[in-house]
C-alpha cells in the first residue's frame, strides 16, 4: 500500500467514504435526510478541503464549523456520531493507504471531531 501523495489519492479517500457513510445506520441520514446533499458539488468541496490539510494546497474556500452548527439546529449531533465518523474515516484510510501522510489524515480527523464538538456545545 502506499501513502496519501496527491489529490488522486485524496479523492479515492473521500469517495470510499461516502460510499461507507451514506449506508451508515448511525450517521447517514444526516447526509441524505437532515440534509439532502448535492454531491456533485458536496464532493469536491470535501476534495479540496482535504487536499489543503493534508497537502498544503490552498484549494479549500469556507468554514466547515458554521456548516456544522446549523446542521446540529437540525438535528443533534452527538459523540456517538462523531464516533462513528471517525471509525469510518479510519476504516477507509486503513483500506487504502499506509505511511505519514495517512496516519496525518487519521490526527487531523480526530482533531477536526473533538473541535466540532467542542463549538457545538458552546
Amino acid at each position: 500500500m502506499k501513502d496519501i501523495e496527491n489529490r488522486k489519492d485524496i479523492e479515492t479517500l473521500i469517495d470510499n467514504f461516502y460510499k461507507k457513510v451514506i449506508k451508515d445506520e448511525k450517521i447517514g441520514e444526516f447526509f441524505t435526510k437532515v440534509v439532502v446533499l448535492d454531491w456533485e458539488k458536496h464532493i469536491p468541496v470535501m476534495y479540496n478541503f482535504w487536499e489543503s490539510i493534508l497537502l498544503g494546497a490552498a484549494s479549500y474556500k469556507g468554514n466547515p464549523m458554521t456548516k456544522h452548527i446549523d446542521l446540529n439546529a437540525k438535528k443533534a449531533l452527538k459523540k456517538d456520531h462523531f464516533d462513528k465518523w471517525l471509525m469510518l474515516w479510519e476504516q477507509t484510510i486503513e483500506e487504502h493507504f499506509e505511511g505519514n501522510k495517512a496516519q496525518e489524515a487519521i490526527q487531523r480527523a480526530q482533531q477536526i471531531a473533538q473541535l466540532m464538538q467542542h463549538k457545538i456545545k458552546e
